[in-house]
């Protein structure tokens, strides 16, 4: 089987020195993707430089935690906190919409209102997925394709890496998610090794990079501390390796054929 590899950075629109590393990354290096946070304090100038980068697959990014929502915080009062930003404890969200009514309904509501917000940049839906994967959660997966399907969505992200309950978890999503017409990709790679995806670890990756479709997953930006970054993250060592020789000599050796989702959604084998 073919190697087939989607190489993507998450947070687009996060921060201005995540937008710099995407733009670095993807005309200087190996980056063919990344997922926008619609919502996300430098979520316009993501949009901007992202019009001048017609070969970048540009996603959504869903955001459900750790972020500000589309819809004012009167309207989702089960998932935001007293400061209107999404509740930071994940766990007490996911109970939420999976026992509450009221919460589920709110949830499909800020996801539908974030596809919007992104159909209304103008952009081609490349794919989704979920900040700090989220949509392992199966409400809110199916809350995502049934907003996205009107928006085009074709693509999911199958956030599984390695053996593990959560790897197990998401293969078994992504046969669902297949079966009803989307495309996903087989494996990640990055997972394990984030916060310090360096140029070596990222080059062993692409020497023994698998068959079938891999999402090389990552986050670089310009600076190791920006608003909302995560303390002790290397996101300057993934810029870099996203952009040296090694990786892209790496890369060429694989043999892998590179795109956005979307190359391979539509079944482009070559």
């Amino acid at each position: 089987m073919q190697r087939r590899l989607v190489i993507t950075a998450d947070d687009f629109g996060a921060a201005i020195a995540v937008n710099e590393a995407v733009e670095i990354a993807h005309r200087e290096g190996i980056l063919t993707a990344a997922s926008l946070m619609v919502a996300g304090d430098a979520a316009q100038d993501a949009v901007a430089r992202a019009r001048t980068m017609p070969d970048l697959g540009v996603g959504l990014h869903v955001v459900l935690a750790d972020g500000r929502p589309v819809l004012p915080p009167e309207r989702i009062p089960a998932l935001v906190g007293s400061d209107g930003l999404f509740h930071p404890d994940m766990v007490r969200t996911a109970f939420r919409i999976a026992l509450d009514p009221a919460a589920r309904a709110q949830m499909r509501a800020e996801v539908a209102a974030q596809f919007d917000a992104f159909a209304a940049t103008g952009l081609p839906l490349d794919h989704a997925n979920a900040h700090k994967h989220f949509h392992l959660h199966p409400m809110i997966a199916a809350a995502m394709l049934e907003a996205g399907r009107p928006h085009g969505l074709r693509a999911i992200r199958c956030p599984a890496q390695g053996g593990g309950i959560m790897a197990w978890w998401a293969r078994k999503l992504a046969k669902g998610w297949r079966a009803q017409g989307l495309a996903a990709n087989d494996q990640v790679e990055g997972l394990a090794q984030t916060g310090a995806f360096d140029t070596v670890r990222m080059a062993q990756t692409l020497a023994r990079l698998p068959a079938g479709l891999t999402e090389l997953y990552t986050h670089p930006a310009t600076q190791d501390a920006y608003a909302g970054s995560a303390p002790a993250y290397r996101y300057r060592a993934e810029l870099a390796a996203l952009t040296a020789p090694e990786t892209r000599a790496a890369l060429e050796a694989s043999g892998a054929l590179t795109g956005g989702f979307a190359r391979f959604a539509a079944g482009e084998a070559a």
